[in-house]
């Protein structure tokens, strides 16, 4: 059997995710017709036609996209593969490419780099900060190794490791927050009184289920893109906010006049590991599981 050319397949791959032939050529540094006899090589190496062309314009086949797929697989792990010869087979060693949740990232990020430092020291961390679905896509596409996300969330594809949990807390302002009904029934606030962020972040649903919010009329419409957005919304007297003890620790209400309290049934989302089944890096990714833990408001792992 003659096997593909893998560089190929990266231009196959590249082709599909930039959908034009001048930016894929850049992004792969090379000419555009080379690319595009790449191209024609793998559809006669494969006997199918992977794109259809139409003078200046192209779409993909449902043959093609699915190549595509597998080609992503195929050259993740080759790169894994490639990773660990040149790190001697050690898997504590090289390159990790991080990606974190907004939610959750400017409350981890400084401990995180500390810890990696004293525990995962020939580990060269790069980290991205970005929404669940953008950072899934990248994960994918073989932009990125592991991800810090917030659970339950479905992750196709995806092994996933719990390593704490975090308590949600309403956050109020200080003048309302000892008006407030013990014990708290959400449900009895003021409509519209209640800001969440906008639905991109997975903290959202997970503050809505985890806190039993039956009535989502309390909600206001106005969503803010940051928990630092809703915490000046409660500051201003405006209304009533969620904020995770992640961010409370790391003293997210300094300098304001609100007050944290409890959220009803000790409500929390989880957060956990997320990667990709099939990896070589498992026992690095579990190694990481075990020393971000200990940071978390309640560790998962002992």
């Amino acid at each position: 059997m003659k096997w593909p050319n893998l560089k190929h397949l990266h231009y196959l791959v590249t082709l599909y995710q930039e959908q034009h032939f001048n930016r894929a050529a850049a992004r792969c540094n090379v000419s555009q017709s080379t690319l595009s006899t790449a191209i024609q090589n793998l559809e006669e190496h494969f006997g199918c036609q992977l794109l259809e062309r139409d003078h200046k314009t192209f779409i993909f086949t449902s043959l093609g996209i699915e190549i595509v797929e597998r080609s992503k697989k195929l050259l993740q792990e080759a790169g894994e593969l490639i990773e660990y010869a040149q790190n001697a087979g050690t898997w504590d060693r090289g390159q990790l490419r991080l990606g974190v949740i907004p939610t959750i990232a400017p409350f981890l990020f400084q401990q995180m780099i500390g810890a990696f430092s004293a525990f995962l020291p020939d580990i060269t961390l790069e980290l991205q900060e970005d929404t669940t679905a953008n950072l899934l896509e990248q994960m994918n596409d073989g932009e990125l190794d592991l991800l810090v996300l917030a659970l339950p969330m479905a992750t196709p594809g995806c092994k996933q490791m719990v390593i704490g949990h975090d308590p949600f807390h309403l956050v109020a302002h200080n003048s309302v927050s000892k008006t407030l009904p013990s014990p708290m029934n959400l449900d009895a606030l003021p409509d519209r009184s209640v800001f969440l962020l906008q639905q991109e972040h997975c903290m959202t649903e997970h503050a809505v289920s985890a806190c039993s919010l039956q009535h989502r009329d309390v909600v206001s419409s106005l969503a803010a893109s940051s928990l630092y957005t809703l915490v000046q919304l409660a500051n201003s007297k405006l209304g009533y906010t969620f904020v995770p003890e992640l961010a409370l620790n790391q003293g997210i209400l300094a300098n304001t006049e609100l007050d944290a309290l409890p959220a009803e049934d000790m409500a929390y989302r989880e957060i956990g590991l997320v990667w990709r089944m099939g990896t070589t890096r498992m026992r690095l990714f579990r190694r990481v599981g075990e020393i971000l833990s200990p940071l978390m408001p309640i560790p998962a792992i002992d």
